[in-house]
């Protein structure tokens, strides 16, 4: 397994070793001591699962707060996402700043966001199936998120707006300053 950390402190992309042969190849996705061997020593209490049928589907910006916080383990299992994780911890000086990866079914890379990221992701081809283990079960309650195309974050996602595939849920999420004080009561660096 290699590890790639990235430009804000805590979130990892990670790339597990596959061994193949003539008839494909295997891959270890989790490994509790491997992982701990690289800081992440996380509890993951259920698996989430996803499909999106067409190409430029974005699902987020979300996250959950309080004692449903959830750091997530991302992977693309079919197809390909840009996958991407904006940091909402008060006082972090990397606040509103945001790290992308693409993964995909055929690069097999992971990525690894602790609690207190906005998560999100964009769809790059047809029929695609993300799962993810998540620290914290889903809660309802506990769910907040900002709207995929805040300026002040002024995310890149590979697809014009007018060809996005979005939920009415997410096209009415507020925008980062408008929770800026919630997240800065949840999330301390």
């Amino acid at each position: 397994m290699k590890t790639h950390i990235q430009s804000i402190p805590g979130i990892v992309l990670i790339e597990p070793k596959r061994f193949e042969d003539n008839r494909g190849w295997f891959s270890e996705t989790w490994n509790a001591t491997r992982m701990a061997e690289i800081g992440i020593e996380e509890n993951f209490v259920q698996d989430n699962h996803s499909y999106s049928r067409k190409a430029g589907t974005i699902r987020g910006l979300h996250c959950q707060v309080g004692q449903y916080a959830q750091g997530k383990l991302v992977s693309c299992v079919k197809g390909q996402i840009w996958d991407v994780a904006v940091d909402i911890r008060a006082g972090s000086p990397t606040f509103g700043k945001y790290v992308a990866a693409i993964l995909s079914a055929c690069n097999g890379h992971q990525l690894w966001i602790p609690p207190g990221f906005l998560h999100g992701f964009c769809t790059m081809e047809n029929d695609c199936e993300v799962i993810y283990k998540v620290t914290s079960q889903y809660h309802k309650e506990s769910e907040r998120g900002v709207i995929w195309n805040d300026s002040e974050i002024g995310l890149p996602w590979p697809i014009e707006p007018e060809n996005a595939v979005i939920s009415e849920k997410d096209m009415s999420m507020p925008k980062l300053a408008e929770i800026k004080k919630e997240m800065s009561e949840l999330f301390i660096y």
